[in-house]
């Protein structure tokens, strides 16, 4: 019980981070926390090396995107 609530409680901070619904994460912490009880080793590992591939292409995508409209938008417009 109190991994739930645990788990609901960093949801909902995440959702908030997120700009999404507080309750909704809290909803998903509070399942997440049954679902990783139950998920083998080599599971959670694999969910954790994919969740960082997928933070770092991200990054690299959200990076490339802000190289390309600074050079796409003139001096000019970009001082005012």
């Amino acid at each position: 019980m109190f991994g739930k609530i645990l788990g609901g409680i960093l949801g909902a901070r995440a959702a908030e981070r997120s700009g999404k619904s507080g309750a909704g994460g809290a909803i998903l912490g509070a399942v997440a926390g049954s679902a990783i009880r139950r998920a083998s080793i080599p599971g959670l590992i694999a969910l954790t090396v994919g969740g960082y591939a997928l933070k770092k292409w991200k990054a690299r995508r959200d990076a490339e995107a802000a190289k390309r409209k600074s050079f796409e938008t003139p001096p000019e417009a970009a001082a005012v």
